[in-house]
């Protein structure tokens, strides 16, 4: 399919990549790189709040942006897969548990609350029941239910 779209031959692709996994890994690297980004602008906050609403913030606004690349991705069952066993995605998702949660992050109630918390954002993201929501509207209830998740203020409170 990627072939076909890029109008070139598969062993055009395949003289870039190796493997199947190397392509989705290559889709997948910039959401990564991305989440790092958002990670180090919540790491780089010297306050606990500060660092919470930088995590938040960033994280809605990485899925708000990626909504449809979201839904193809979760849709193949093989590519799930392949991106809950990359290494810098766990990475990535512990520094942002670390910004969210701090010393608390390996408590039964902060793992919940960031798996509650992942889940319903993905799932928001590629629900088809709020393809109609723009996505400005999108992030607003996402930052507002995730804020109420967290026990957190918004900024302006």
């Amino acid at each position: 399919m990627i072939a076909d779209e890029l109008g070139v031959t598969k062993a055009a692709v395949y003289h870039q990549f190796a493997t199947k996994e190397e392509i989705a890994l290559a889709v997948v690297q910039p959401a990564i790189d991305a989440l790092a980004a958002v990670a180090d602008a919540a790491e780089a906050q010297s306050s606990r709040a500060a660092r919470r609403e930088a995590a938040v913030t960033g994280v809605v606004a990485l899925m708000v942006g990626n909504r449809e690349r979201a839904s193809v991705l979760s849709g193949d069952p093989a590519m799930a897969t392949l991106i809950r066993a990359h290494p810098d995605l766990a990475t990535q998702a512990r520094r942002l548990k670390a910004a969210l949660f701090g010393s608390a992050v390996d408590e039964p109630e902060a793992r919940v609350t960031a798996t509650l918390l992942a889940g319903g954002m993905a799932t928001a993201g590629r629900d088809p029941s709020l393809a109609d929501l723009t996505d400005e509207d999108l992030r607003t209830h996402l930052l507002t239910l995730a804020r109420r998740l967290l026990r957190m203020r918004a900024p302006h409170d």
